[in-house]
């Protein structure tokens, strides 16, 4: 499996989500399905809260969001066998946990669930992009 891979996705395939100024992440489970986490806050912004594991349609997930495979780490990280990935993932659906955008996100379960490491590239390229703002506004002064 490649970094990004166009076409039908396979089971246990990172799902690659397009939302509005940030990435949506599932994995695929086969028959059209994908298992994702979805925040359940009562506050609209909030940074801790909690979410639950769905098991949905790929189609009804992305909605009119352009999707892709996204198996990015998979040259650094060795997936987990496919069997161990469908029956983790199955047995979390319906579960609640925290929610946290910067530690337990969305990208941070489905990367549990393929390669056994909750990881999330954009929080860490924000970091990167806080990081130098911070920077550049420390030096201004």
């Amino acid at each position: 499996m490649g970094f990004l891979q166009s076409g039908e996705p396979e089971r246990g395939d990172l799902i690659e989500i397009s939302r509005k100024g940030y990435q949506h992440w599932a994995i695929y489970v086969g028959d059209g399905y994908v298992l994702h986490l979805v925040k359940i806050c009562e506050f609209f912004v909030s940074f801790v809260c909690l979410a639950t594991v769905k098991k949905e349609k790929l189609e009804d997930v992305a909605n009119n969001d352009e999707y892709r495979i996204n198996n990015r780490l998979d040259n650094q990280y060795e997936p987990r066998p496919i069997k161990d990935i469908l029956q983790d993932a199955e047995n979390l659906v319906g579960r609640e946990f925290p929610y946290n955008v910067l530690s337990s996100n969305c990208e941070h379960f489905a990367t549990l669930v393929r390669y056994g490491n909750p990881l999330s590239q954009q929080v860490q390229l924000f970091a990167v992009v806080f990081g130098i703002l911070a920077m550049a506004t420390y030096r201004k002064k």
